[in-house]
């Protein structure tokens, strides 16, 4: 059975992100692995923010704590445990897919991910810089990894087939559309058609500066991908496409912002998928038809030679878009693995916690009932006291009745022997005058008054403290 130490003697998540990695690495030696695995559920806890603002703020001093240390090389990384790197990389970069233990990477991975050598993403873990890529973005960020990250935020998801996300014709590198948008890399600018210019959406690509049109990409991107997207992600493409082509000035922009703006409204009035599509495309069409019969026929060389020049860049986009879209399923499937997981998992917390709020239902209501119990029997206390309270004073009043009836008794009883005593001595003081009268007169008794005199002396003898025997003097005839 596994022995579990004081929390005291084991690191704190600070701890790992202040000390040096020896010294953690001595703490959690021998220690038992679910101390760890608390420390990361720990710090799950935090990034997923369920705690608010104090949580978020625990998050961000432990981030500067590991930022700003310069003593973990390679070298000194090395040295960890998988438990330390695991919580170090998930510090670095707020992702908590690395602390799940069905996703676990190698020491040498965690290492490489802290170090910007290896992409942060799970679903991509591409070594960096991607193709030995030399531009701009990919030497100056560190960690930016041009398969699966927007060149301005530096992050990644997992939409694949989308307009929310705009790929450079030229390096490949890809954009959030809304961070393009945000920054001005998405704004009108013009393009050139054959011998036509025109003005309308361009996108400038951040990291080889190359523009390219936006138009036929939202255009290919509907041909392409629109039958897969289902009612809900179809209306954030029509959002994210009349976002793109809101402040255009040409008249395709104008009316692409139009028509998507009218079939996100039809849709969010009940319109189905299947015509939403069949009417954009037939848009798209259209817009072709226009562009053809605005032209002419003199300029048909001219028009062709545009075609095939567009042709051939659409096609080259269409294989690019062909690529990272696999990449992206792939990644998809990954993320999905990750995602199902980490609902599992939650699954799992929720499960526990409602376990958790029957036993508090439980304990209030058993609490209730001792509260209930607790209640009555300090009132049959109170009924008992006041019981004894009145049997206490009705025994006062009985004591005291006693006692004065005790007394009037002893009062009684000392009247009475009072006069008994009384009667008695008036009866001795007749005997000794009859005795002494007798004795004056010298009587010659007969035995009848012998008789008489011994029943006198009888009585004499039972009244006490009287020396009647000594004093009593009968003469008798010989």
């Amino acid at each position: 059975m596994v022995q579990l130490v004081e929390r005291s003697s084991f690191p704190a998540l600070m701890d790992i992100a202040t000390e040096p990695v020896e010294v953690i690495l001595e703490w959690m030696d021998g220690k038992p692995e679910e101390m760890s695995e608390e420390l990361k559920i720990e710090l799950r806890d935090i990034l997923n923010g369920t705690g608010g603002i104090q949580q978020r703020e625990e998050f961000a001093v432990l981030q500067k704590c590991v930022l700003s240390r310069s003593d973990l090389s390679f070298e000194t990384l090395a040295r960890a445990n998988k438990a330390q790197l695991e919580i170090l990389v998930a510090i670095k970069t707020g992702i908590q897919a690395f602390l799940l233990p069905d996703l676990s990477l190698t020491e040498s991975a965690l290492i490489e991910v802290f170090l910007h050598q290896r992409c942060r993403n799970m679903a991509c873990q591409s070594l960096l810089p991607v193709d030995g890529c030399k531009c701009d973005v990919c030497c100056t960020k560190s960690g930016f990894c041009n398969a699966c990250m927007c060149t301005i935020c530096s992050k990644f998801d997992f939409d694949v087939n989308t307009c929310r996300w705009v790929g450079c014709d030229i390096c490949s590198h890809w954009t959030h559309t809304d961070c393009a948008i945000r920054v001005g890399l998405i704004a009108m600018g013009t393009s050139l058609n054959g011998n036509n210019k025109s003005s309308d959406m361009l996108f400038e690509c951040k990291a080889c500066t190359h523009t390219s049109e936006l138009l036929g990409w939202v255009k290919n991107a509907f041909f392409t991908c629109a039958d897969k997207w289902e009612k809900e992600a179809l209306m954030k493409e029509f959002d994210c496409v009349r976002r793109i082509f809101h402040g255009s000035k040409g008249s395709k922009g104008k009316q692409l912002f139009w028509k998507s703006e009218e079939l996100l409204e039809r849709l969010k009035g009940g319109l189905d998928s299947t015509t939403a599509c069949k009417e954009i495309q037939e848009f798209f069409t259209g817009l072709e038809k226009d562009e053809d019969q605005s032209n002419g026929y003199v300029n048909i060389i001219d028009h062709q030679e545009a075609c095939a020049r567009i042709a051939e860049v659409v096609q080259e986009a269409v294989t690019k878009i062909e690529e990272v879209s696999d990449e992206k399923v792939r990644a998809a499937k990954r993320a999905r693995a990750t995602l199902e997981a980490c609902e599992k998992e939650l699954e799992d917390k929720k499960l526990a916690l409602r376990e958790m709020q029957f036993q508090r239902e439980r304990r209030k209501l058993e609490i209730e009932a001792l509260k209930m119990k607790l209640k009555l029997k300090i009132r049959e206390a109170e009924m008992f006291q006041a019981h004894a309270d009145e049997a206490l004073r009705k025994v006062e009043i009985l004591r005291n009745l006693l006692a004065e009836k005790t007394s009037e008794a002893e009062e009684d009883h000392c009247k009475y022997l009072k006069l008994q005593l009384c009667e008695i001595e008036a009866k001795k003081r007749d005997l000794l005058d009859q005795i002494q009268l007798q004795d004056q007169i010298q009587w010659q008794p007969d035995p009848s008054h012998m008789l008489m005199v011994n029943r006198i002396q009888d009585v004499l003898k039972q009244v006490p403290n009287i020396g009647v025997k000594d004093s009593l003097h009968v003469p008798v005839s010989h």
